[in-house]
C-alpha cells in the first residue's frame, strides 16, 4: 500500500468500519466470511480509486461493495456446503439480537433491505439506490420479509 492511500483506508475504516462489519455480519453470520467480504470490499476500492461527490455518496457505495461481497460469499457456501453460524459478538445492541436467528434464516436480497433500514436507517429510496432497485421493489422485499419474520416468530 502506498503512503498516500494508507491514510485514506485508514480514514474510511474509521469513518465506517463498524456499519460496514455490522452490515456483512448480519448478511453472513460468520466473522470469517465478513473479514473476507471486507478485505475485498477495500481491495476493490483501492483497484477503483473511485471520487465520491459527498460522504453519503462514499457511504452508499461501500455499503454496496460489501453488500455485492457478501452475495459472493454467500454464493460460493451455496455451492460448497460447510455452513456453521458462530455466536453474534458485542457487534450488535441487545434489542438487535434478540431475535437473530430468525433473520439468519431469510434469503440475503430480503436481509440486505432489513439491515439498511432497519440497522443502518436509510430510507426505501436510498436503499433503491444502493442496491440498484425500483422503490416499489425495496417496499415489496420490506413486506415479504417482514412477512417472513412475523411467521417464523410465531412458530
Amino acid at each position: 500500500m502506498s503512503e498516500k492511500t494508507e491514510p485514506e483506508v485508514r480514514r474510511i475504516l474509521h469513518d465506517h468500519g463498524d456499519m460496514l462489519y455490522r452490515t456483512a455480519y448480519l448478511l453472513l453470520g460468520n466473522s470469517h466470511d465478513v473479514q473476507d467480504a471486507l478485505q475485498e470490499t477495500m481491495l476493490r476500492y483501492l483497484e477503483k480509486a473511485p471520487a465520491f461527490a459527498s460522504q453519503d455518496h462514499e457511504k452508499a457505495w461501500l455499503l454496496r461493495v460489501t453488500a455485492n461481497c457478501c452475495k459472493d460469499c454467500l454464493r460460493f457456501r451455496k455451492r460448497h456446503a460447510c455452513q456453521d453460524l458462530e455466536p453474534l459478538r458485542e457487534c450488535l445492541p441487545a434489542r438487535e439480537r434478540q431475535h437473530l436467528q430468525e433473520l439468519y434464516t431469510l434469503p440475503a436480497k430480503w436481509k440486505a433491505v432489513l439491515i439498511l433500514h432497519y440497522f443502518e436507517g436509510y430510507t426505501v429510496k436510498e436503499i433503491g439506490e444502493i442496491l440498484g432497485l425500483s422503490e416499489n421493489a425495496v417496499k415489496k422485499r420490506l413486506q415479504r420479509a417482514r412477512e417472513a419474520l412475523r411467521l417464523e416468530l410465531e412458530a
